[in-house]
């Protein structure tokens, strides 16, 4: 099994940044691909980010040039760096471990996933 606790989600306004956390722990794997969902209230879970073990990484088009995946692979720690929010990017934010080490984008790529943390962003 793999714990997944992810941290840093908040209210905040919007033109401002967050960083989230998302620490691995238990029988992990670190060779394997993370991702990073969200889901507005009412709505589906949906892809945001991804990165492989070595650092390639993908987004879904509503957020790129503002957030950034990252990872530590010494921490099992993944990262995701949120800029200009805006009241769209309200939403529970889920930190993912994917089965394998490529690029994940769909909910069925993935073994586990944390609990979430609430990101509200204020216009």
């Amino acid at each position: 099994q793999v714990q997944l606790v992810e941290s840093g989600g908040g209210l905040v306004q919007a033109g401002d940044s967050l960083r989230l956390s998302c620490a691995a722990s238990g029988r992990t794997s670190s060779a394997v691909a993370m991702g990073w969902f969200r889901q507005p209230p009412g709505k589906e879970r949906k892809f945001v980010a991804t990165i492989t073990y070595s650092g390639r990484t993908d987004y879904t088009a509503s957020v790129k040039g503002r957030f950034t995946i990252s990872r530590d692979n010494a921490k099992n720690t993944v990262y995701l760096q949120m800029n200009s929010l805006k009241p769209d990017d309200t939403a529970v934010y889920y930190c993912g471990a994917a089965k394998f080490n490529i690029l994940a984008t769909e909910l069925t790529s993935y073994n586990y996933f944390g609990q979430g943390t609430q990101v509200t962003v204020s216009s």
